[in-house]
């Protein structure tokens, strides 16, 4: 990892400046740059030391840095892998679900996942909602009582000045059928230093605001991205994470359970892992969904309640996500079920319902 005496400043962008940084060597300069000239490339100065360039498995770095893997598509895989583009009767709205959706008010992020499901679009150069469409997004949602929780996402939201953040959250904390404003963020560990007392201050609503930030390794959760997390946190606003299973950084029970507890630990309650999505040029980060889920079968038992995320797929087309965890219930009929506790033992168990009769 980088000394501390050797800070980096900058974030590397190319196959040149990984180079000079130390975290490739030169043979890898040209699959770098090609796939920098395709996918946008971002790592910052905080994710720059975390890296252990000697470790060719360095689950930091397989995140982060680009691989030639990523220009081999595959047939099944899609641009729009959730089917984004057609729930979004708006610019800037995605309306998937009857009582929440998406508002992407920026198409830009401090690091680029080299596994992201947006990837044809984040970082590409799209310019963030302007004035009037976010206004357009925030009449949409004015509109529509039955929406109680509008997710900032995009892009990073945290990437966008404190104000135009302020002055969209104020905007839905007016707004009085919705009960939530969550936004999503890798800010925290991307870039801890922008977890300021403004930006902190931005997130004030009288409405329920929750943070969920997206962190994949222990090794992520560094003495920085803690304290920014911790900032959050005693401002009175909760704290969840997201994410993903990935071949080569987190798809075995240890390293899952070190994630989790960690996160804990930093006072981030666990909240979804992703089985990965069908983006192009991903499926070096897929493990399979068997796989996935005799992984987190595993974790059952071995971690408390509090370090468990629910297992979701999200289904190619846009029909949502579903919990694709191991069933331990089994139906028997008549009111009878067979469990199987945490060591796999199996235990008969019938209701016993008072119908009233």
């Amino acid at each position: 990892m980088t000394s501390a005496l050797t800070k980096p400043t900058a974030v590397l962008r190319d196959g040149k400046s990984l180079v000079a940084a130390g975290l490739i060597d030169q043979g890898a300069r040209a699959e770098a740059d090609a796939v920098a000239r395709r996918y946008a490339v971002a790592v910052t100065p905080a994710v720059q030391v975390l890296i252990d360039p000697t470790d060719p498995a360095d689950p930091i770095a397989r995140q982060f840095l680009p691989s030639s893997a990523e220009l081999k598509d595959q047939p099944d895989e899609d641009a729009d892998p959730i089917g984004d583009d057609a729930f979004s009767p708006v610019k800037g709205i995605v309306h998937r679900y009857p009582d929440r959706v998406l508002l992407k008010l920026v198409h830009t992020c401090p690091v680029y996942c080299r596994y992201c499901f947006r990837r044809e679009r984040v970082g590409q150069g799209e310019a963030p909602l302007s004035t009037a469409e976010i206004q357009r997004a925030l009449d949409y949602v004015r509109a529509r009582p039955d929406i109680w929780e509008v997710i900032l996402t995009g892009g990073d939201p945290f990437v966008l000045s404190s104000r135009r953040l302020r002055n969209t959250i104020t905007a839905l904390d007016r707004i009085d059928h919705l009960g939530v404003v969550r936004i999503h963020t890798r800010v925290p560990i991307a870039d801890p230093d922008r977890i300021d007392d403004d930006l902190v201050a931005a997130l004030s609503a009288d409405k329920a605001v929750y943070v969920v930030i997206h962190c994949n390794h222990a090794h992520e959760l560094s003495t920085p991205a803690v304290a920014a997390i911790r900032r959050i946190v005693d401002a009175g606003i909760p704290v969840l994470a997201q994410s993903v299973l990935l071949k080569g950084v987190n798809d075995d029970a240890a390293s899952l359970e070190a994630l989790f507890r960690a996160l804990v630990r930093a006072r981030v309650k666990p909240y979804y892992l992703h089985h990965p999505d069908r983006a192009p040029g991903t499926t070096h980060f897929r493990p399979s969904l068997a796989t996935g889920r005799t992984i987190v079968d595993g974790l059952q038992g071995r971690l408390s309640g509090l370090c468990q995320p629910t297992y979701v797929l999200d289904i190619p087309g846009g029909h949502g996500k579903v919990p694709v965890a191991i069933e331990r219930a089994a139906e028997a009929g008549d009111g009878a079920y067979v469990l199987r506790d945490r060591n796999g033992h199996l235990h008969d168990y019938r209701d016993n319902v008072d119908n009233g009769s």
